[in-house]
């Protein structure tokens, strides 16, 4: 299995770090290039490996850390998905009002998943503030909580895998039309920095 990050602000950074932590390799993009990524590979090791957009693209789970709005133009001209599992990190929020973007009651996941398609599309890595993402996964003897909502159960399964990997504790909502809802912006489960103890 090959992980992709697009993205490397504060989400994109929190991720790969936690990667290296878990000395699990990554590749990770932006729209700058990979030149502009040295100061942040050069910080974290080995484990975590600048590249192309394209190539970025490319990988069996590639987790989408830009903002909402940037989602279609990152996305654009990449190769067929085939299955292959998009995880959406992203929220919809509306600048500089900093309130949930209105799609009409649809999961924000859902608008992703149309600009993705033939992909497996997953929820996940969004309802912890970057800081927190970024620091140790275990707390007070026990494991920072992240969810997980998507529409096929395997994919679901493959990052909550992901997750109790990279330290975390996994809880997987179900469908997003159910779980997704729930854990996007202006949902209940933002910024809850639950501990899941064994």
């Amino acid at each position: 299995m090959t992980y992709a990050i697009i993205g490397s602000g504060a989400i994109g950074s929190a991720l790969a770090r936690q990667f290296a932590r878990s000395n699990i390799d990554v590749l990770i993009a932006n729209s700058r290039g990979p030149g502009s990524l040295a100061g942040l590979v050069a910080e974290l090791g080995l484990y975590v490996t600048p590249t192309t957009l394209a190539e970025a693209m490319k990988a069996d789970t590639v987790i989408l850390a830009v903002p909402f709005t940037a989602v279609a133009d990152a996305v654009q001209g990449s190769a067929q998905w085939n299955g292959r599992i998009v995880v959406d990190a992203t929220n919809a929020i509306d600048f500089p009002a900093f309130t949930p973007k209105d799609l009409g009651g649809r999961p924000s996941t859902a608008v992703i998943a149309e600009m993705v398609p033939g992909a497996r599309v997953v929820k996940a890595f969004n309802t912890l503030p970057a800081a927190v993402l970024a620091s140790d996964p275990t707390q007070d003897g026990g494991h920072r909580v992240l969810f997980v909502s998507g529409n096929d159960a395997g994919a679901n399964a493959d990052i909550a895998s992901l997750i109790e990997r990279l330290g975390f504790a996994a809880i997987t909502l179900g469908e997003l039309d159910q779980g997704g809802l729930l854990q996007q912006f202006g949902g209940p489960l933002v910024a809850q920095n639950l501990t899941k103890h064994a």
